[in-house]
C-alpha cells in the first residue's frame, strides 16, 4: 500500500459516494487506475464494505449503552452460543470480547429506557450471566467510522552539494 493507496481511502472514508473520476482526480491518477487500485483495495479486504451511515436520533433511536458483561463460563460452547445470540440482536453495534476485568462489552443503540429494558430482559435470559453493568451514553461527543490511517513514509529530499 502505497501514499495514493492511503489517499483513496482517507477520500473513501469521508465520503464513499464519490465517483472514480472525483477520486482520480484529488489523488492524480485518471479514471482507470484509480479504478484498479480501489478493486484491489477491495480484493484485498482493506475496503471492508461501503455503507451509508445514518443518524440514530433522527430515526427515533436516541440511548447509547455501553453494556459490561461478565460471565463465570468461559467455555467454547458457551461463548459459540452466547455470541450467536447476541450477534443476533439488532440493538447491538458493536460486540467485543474483553482483557481485564469484563469479560464482553456491547454498544447498544435503542429507542428509549423502556427500549432498553426489553433489550436488557432478553439478554439476561439468553444464559447465565455473572453480572451486567449499563453505562448510559449522555452526550456523543465524538464519533466516526472514519480509522486513523497511516501517513506514507517520510522521503528525505537529495539535497545538491555546494562542491
Amino acid at each position: 500500500m502505497d501514499a495514493i493507496d492511503l489517499k483513496i481511502l482517507a477520500l473513501l472514508q469521508n465520503d464513499a459516494t464519490l465517483s472514480i473520476a472525483q477520486i482520480g482526480e484529488r489523488v492524480g491518477l485518471s479514471q482507470t487506475p484509480c479504478w484498479k487500485r480501489i478493486q484491489r483495495l477491495e480484493a484485498d479486504g482493506v475496503i471492508d464494505r461501503r455503507v451509508a451511515v445514518l443518524d440514530p436520533v433522527k430515526l427515533g433511536l436516541g440511548l447509547t449503552v455501553f453494556v459490561s458483561i461478565e460471565t463465570s463460563d468461559h467455555s467454547r460452547e458457551w461463548l459459540e452460543r452466547f455470541a450467536a445470540t447476541v450477534s443476533a440482536m439488532p440493538e447491538v453495534l458493536e460486540f467485543y470480547r474483553m482483557a481485564g476485568d469484563v469479560d464482553y462489552m456491547l454498544r447498544v443503540v435503542v429507542a428509549d429506557m423502556q427500549a432498553y429494558d426489553a433489550f436488557y430482559k432478553r439478554l439476561i435470559a439468553v444464559l447465565p450471566l455473572k453480572n451486567v453493568t449499563s453505562r448510559f451514553a449522555m452526550e456523543k461527543v465524538k464519533s466516526t467510522t472514519a480509522l486513523p490511517l497511516p501517513t506514507a513514509p517520510f522521503v528525505q529530499p537529495v539535497v545538491a552539494s555546494g562542491k
